[in-house]
C-alpha cells in the first residue's frame, strides 16, 4: 500500500507541473509564432528600405543578415524565458555555451570580424574584379562569413572573410582604368623600329585604347633568342580584355605581313647513318 500510495503522490504531483506548465507552453508557442511573423515583417521593411535607398549593396545584404540573426536570438531567449528559465541562470548557460562555440569556431568568429572589416574599410564591393588567395573573379557576394566570387569559367569560389581581410588581395577595378604591359620577341635580325611603329599602330587603330596616356613601346630586354619589345598602353575596365586580345592578334598578323620574325623555341635533331 506505502508504495502504491508514494507512485499515485508522484503522479499527482506531475500532473500538476504539467498543468502548471501548460500556460507557460502556450504562451512560449504564441511568443514564438508571432515573433517569427514579426521577425519576416522586419525583415521585409528592411529590404523595402534598402530598395529605395541607394547604398551599397555589400552594406545591404550585411545589415540584413545581422538584423535577422540577431532578431532570432532575441526571439530564442524570450521563450525560454517564458518557459521558466531564470534570466541569471540563462545569462550564465549562454556565456558558458558562447566560450565553448568560441573556442570550438574560432575559425568563424575571425570571419566575422573578417567581414566586419570589408564592411568598414571597402577594399571592394559586389560586381568588383579582384585577385586573392590564388583565384581570380567577379565579387557575386559578400556576406557575414564568407565572400563568393565568380572566376572566369563561370564557376564559384568561396573565399572566408577572415583570409580577405589579413591577406593581400588585387582589386583591379579600384580605378576606371589598367594599363597592360604586353611583351612580344622579334629576331636579333629584325628592324626594332619598324616593329615598334606597328605596335603604335595597333594601338591607334583600335578605338578603345586610349590616346591619353599615350601608348608606349620600348626595348625591355636582349634574349637569349629574341629583342623583347614591351609596348604600354592603357583602357578602362570594361574594354581592357578586348583591347588585350585584338593587340596580341594583330601584333601576330602585322609582323607576318612585314616579315618580322617572332622567334620560338626549336629543337634540331641530327641524324648520324652508320655502316
Amino acid at each position: 500500500m506505502d508504495k502504491l500510495e508514494n507512485y499515485r503522490k508522484h503522479i499527482d504531483l506531475a500532473i500538476e507541473w504539467l498543468w502548471n506548465l501548460v500556460p507557460n507552453l502556450v504562451l512560449a508557442f504564441l511568443i514564438l509564432v508571432f515573433g517569427l511573423w514579426i521577425i519576416k515583417f522586419i525583415n521585409k521593411a528592411v529590404a523595402h528600405f534598402f530598395d529605395k535607398k541607394d547604398y551599397d549593396i555589400t552594406l545591404e545584404r550585411f545589415i540584413q543578415s545581422f538584423i535577422h540573426y540577431t532578431l532570432r536570438i532575441l526571439l530564442f531567449v524570450l521563450v525560454i524565458t517564458q518557459l521558466g528559465v531564470k534570466t541569471s541562470s540563462l545569462i550564465a548557460m549562454l556565456g558558458a555555451a558562447g566560450l565553448a562555440i568560441g573556442l570550438a569556431l574560432q575559425g568563424s568568429l575571425a570571419n566575422f570580424a573578417g567581414g566586419v572589416l570589408l564592411l568598414v574599410f571597402k577594399p571592394f564591393k559586389v560586381g568588383d574584379f579582384i585577385s586573392a588567395q590564388g583565384i581570380d573573379g567577379t565579387v557575386k557576394e559578400i556576406s557575414i562569413f564568407q565572400t563568393k566570387l565568380n572566376t572566369f569559367g563561370n564557376q564559384v569560389a568561396i573565399i572566408p572573410n577572415g583570409q580577405l581581410s589579413n591577406g593581400s588581395l588585387i582589386n583591379y577595378n579600384a580605378e576606371n582604368m589598367r594599363r597592360d604591359n604586353f611583351t612580344v620577341g622579334i629576331g636579333y635580325g629584325s628592324d626594332i623600329k619598324k616593329a615598334k611603329a606597328i605596335l603604335l599602330d595597333i594601338c591607334q587603330s583600335h578605338e578603345d585604347i586610349m590616346k591619353d596616356p599615350a601608348p608606349e613601346v620600348y626595348v625591355s630586354e636582349l634574349g637569349d633568342s629574341s629583342v623583347n619589345l614591351s609596348l604600354r598602353f592603357w583602357a578602362s575596365n570594361e574594354n581592357f580584355w578586348p583591347a588585350h586580345f585584338y593587340v596580341i592578334e594583330q601584333t601576330k598578323e602585322r609582323f607576318d605581313q612585314a616579315q618580322i620574325e617572332i622567334p620560338f623555341p626549336q629543337q634540331v635533331i641530327h641524324r648520324t647513318e652508320t655502316n
